[in-house]
């Protein structure tokens, strides 16, 4: 009788282990246990951060480029990529955990050419004329190049907040359009 009430104590003890459990929801369905709350993910929030991170790794070149101080940047161009800069290197840091905490790579699967589907990324010629320009021909371009970018971010974000689920995406993508939404209205006025 010992052993019966030792069995059925340990079982209910393991069934509620189980239930306190948490799960990783992986966009297949698996579900494996994590010492952590639960996360859910989809392949769209997957491929958002994947993406989003040599987007903004690009847009922090772009940056660096304007803070050469043989560019001759203007200081309002300074002061943008200043900013650029600031917001995204920690975004960067945040989609990188999020895809280690999901077990998943941080790029894309380098045998493709995913750049089609990054929208706003500037091919290694429009990067290379870029660096040969200087002063107010510089800021124009550098301007319109960034007015691109961001509007392909905003484009991304936007995606992923209608196919994403997971929590911490949606908030990231809501961070996104609204920074760099802002940056883009100060873009145009410094064109205008």
């Amino acid at each position: 009788m010992k052993k019966l009430l030792a069995v059925i104590a340990t079982g209910t003890l393991g069934l509620l282990l189980v239930g306190c459990g948490s799960t990783k929801t992986s966009s297949s369905g698996d579900t494996s246990p994590t010492d952590s709350s639960v996360t859910q993910f989809n392949d769209a929030d997957v491929m958002f951060a994947q993406m989003m991170i040599p987007h903004h790794e690009q847009a922090i070149e772009l940056s660096d480029m304007a803070l050469d101080p043989t560019m001759g940047a203007s200081e309002e161009v300074l002061s943008l990529a200043k900013d650029i800069k600031a917001a995204q290197d920690p975004e960067i840091d945040q989609m990188t955990t999020l895809l280690e905490s999901w077990g998943q790579p941080t790029s894309m699967d380098s045998s493709m050419d995913h750049s089609e589907m990054m929208s706003g990324m500037l091919t290694v010629q429009e990067i290379e004329y870029l660096g040969t320009l200087r002063g107010t021909a510089f800021d124009t371009a550098w301007i319109q190049a960034m007015l691109k970018h961001h509007e392909g971010a905003i484009e991304m974000a936007t995606n992923v907040q209608n196919d994403g689920i997971n929590s911490d995406v949606q908030k990231l993508a809501a961070t996104i359009i609204a920074g760099q939404q802002a940056e883009v209205n100060e873009m145009w006025e410094l064109l205008s």
